[in-house]
């Protein structure tokens, strides 16, 4: 790059940028020299005037003409809680002179724990400096890029901002500062963590068309039924040859078909109570909530299920039924946005519209109990016939309001009153179970399913 000739004709500081204390104390003292040199008619002092001035004018004589650039990047890969954490402040110099200093300085989230930051090669540990919101300083050469690395940990789920950033820069020997150059913020994508979950294959009704459950219903499948006479359009392969040489007659073996099952994870978000600790700490009711969500989703995608989501709530949010790796990703960004909002209103109507849940489809709800509106959904769905289980998503050890006095009194009757509520919903045909990981629904699962296989006794 050849370097630009200076004119002779003093040019003006560039747009946007301003003299800073530096250049106004080295003017005011050359001036003061100057004045009091030609005043006094001494030359020593226009002498001592002259380096301040030759300094400052060979500082001036490359001026910037552009603002400094900032771009902000985050971790574009699928991080998932407590997976390390990636990204970039990145400050460009499109000028034909270097910058002498640049500041910068970012805000991240607190659920992103930023513990190192490489700036210009240089590594600084921020695990106990306070984190990444401080300024880091470097120099910028001539038509380059400096990037301040972050890294760290994700310690919950969400979508967690990165920024804004901003910086500002120092030119001409620290004579010129540049305006402050600000960019928005990134959201960087936290997956839920899910824990080792399994469950029974045993279902209500299995009603698709193929799948993992054992049906009912005579098909292809895995399952024996028994053995029958050979008939029209039955398979050779299916032969029973001990028992049609015993019988002196072809019998088959008839089996049961495979079919798939819908399942419907509904999140009941009425209401949040407990502190998170993000990823290895406490959890509070949205974390288990929507951690649980993930495990079911994940567990019942991989057998070949449709799963669907809804949301209790006043937004009523709700994700179509489907199967699928696809249908797994879209679920993990659907949660990504599940927020607690408490509302004045009923919305029973405005989630459960008409032709929203099959008549076949287990329906999950994930709740903390902590509403009476959420027990009386539940009623109402078991009521309307559908195969409901509830798991109980408050903490185990959720701490009273106080430690003295009345609160802890109040605290104690209202888990007795709380105690009462799930033991009607019990009566009421509703299971509730405790979230506790894998096995959580074996055995609602296997009861449920043996209701539904029940012969029902019609009235005369």
């Amino acid at each position: 790059m050849t370097e630009p000739t200076v004119s002779e004709e003093e040019p003006e500081p560039a747009a946007g940028w301003a003299p800073t204390r530096a250049l106004g104390r080295a003017v005011l003292v050359t001036g003061l020299l100057l004045i009091a040199g030609v005043l006094l008619g001494r030359v020593d002092l226009v002498v001592l005037a002259a380096p301040f001035a030759l300094g400052t004018a060979y500082a001036l004589r490359r001026r910037p003409t552009a603002a400094p650039q900032l771009w902000l990047t985050g971790d574009e890969a699928q991080l998932v809680e407590g997976g390390e954490l990636a990204g970039a402040v990145t400050v460009g110099n499109p000028d034909t002179i270097g910058y002498d200093v640049a500041v910068v300085r970012a805000r991240v989230s607190p659920w992103l724990h930023v513990t190192r930051a490489s700036f210009a090669g240089a590594v600084t540990d921020l695990s106990r400096a306070g984190g990444a919101d401080r300024p880091f300083v470097t120099t910028v050469p001539t038509g380059a890029a400096v990037d301040l690395e972050l890294g760290g940990v994700a310690r919950r789920w969400g979508r967690h901002p990165v920024g804004p950033a901003g910086t500002r820069v120092a030119a001409a020997d620290g004579l010129l500062l540049s305006p402050v150059v600000v960019t928005e913020p990134v959201r960087v994508r936290v997956y839920p963590r899910t824990e080792p979950f399994d469950a029974v294959e045993a279902m209500p009704r299995a009603a698709g068309l193929v799948g993992a459950h054992h049906s009912r219903r005579p098909g292809e499948g895995g399952e024996l039924a028994g053995v029958r006479v050979f008939g029209p359009g039955d398979r050779l392969r299916r032969i029973d040859w001990r028992v049609s040489l015993r019988a002196r007659q072809l019998h088959v073996a008839s089996t049961l078909s495979d079919r798939d099952a819908e399942v419907v994870v509904l999140l009941d978000v009425l209401a949040e109570t407990g502190r998170s600790g993000g990823v290895g700490g406490a959890a509070s009711v949205l974390d288990t909530t929507v951690r649980a969500a993930a495990a079911i989703a994940e567990h019942y995608l991989h057998r070949g299920d449709r799963v669907a989501m809804l949301e209790y709530g006043p937004a009523a949010r709700r994700l179509r039924p489907a199967t699928g790796r696809r249908q797994y990703l879209t679920v993990l960004e659907w949660l990504l946005d599940v927020r607690a909002e408490s509302s004045p209103h009923e919305p029973y109507d405005q989630v459960f519209g008409p032709q929203l849940l099959s008549a076949d489809a287990l329906v999950v709800v994930l709740t903390p109990l902590l509403d009476e509106r959420s027990a009386q959904m539940l009623a109402r769905l078991a009521r309307g016939g559908r195969f409901v289980v509830a798991v109980d998503t408050l903490p185990a050890d959720l701490p009273p309001p106080g430690r003295q006095g009345w609160a802890e009194v109040a605290f104690r009757l209202w888990r007795l009153d709380r105690d009462t509520m799930i033991g009607q919903l019990r009566e009421h045909g509703v299971p509730v179970v405790r979230w506790a990981g894998a096995g959580s629904l074996d055995q609602v699962l296997r009861d449920v399913a043996r209701l539904a296989t029940a012969p029902r006794i019609g009235g005369r």
